[in-house]
């Protein structure tokens, strides 16, 4: 599945990083991906791969086309491991 420059932002955003995080995190050009997100430009698929990998690490999951269209969510954090009384 790949992205759109709508998911890409809002991922950004659920996960409070600037383009220029992003674009080290993926290891792409800031312009790349500001033209992308812009939907100035369709970057190739390895790269939209790297920058939705980035954003899967940082928790994000994409979410597929359906009747309401694509969307993306942060992933749940993990339980706290507490003692056990």
């Amino acid at each position: 599945m790949s992205i759109t420059p709508d998911q890409c932002r809002a991922a950004r955003g659920l996960v409070a990083w600037s383009q220029n995080q992003l674009a080290a995190a993926a290891k792409v050009s800031r312009a790349t991906l500001a033209e992308f997100e812009a939907g100035n430009r369709v970057p190739y698929d390895r790269t939209i791969a790297d920058v939705k990998g980035a954003l899967e690490s940082a928790g994000c999951i994409f979410l597929d086309e359906n009747d309401d269209g694509p969307g993306v969510r942060l992933r749940k954090p993990p339980k706290p491991k507490g003692k056990r009384k």
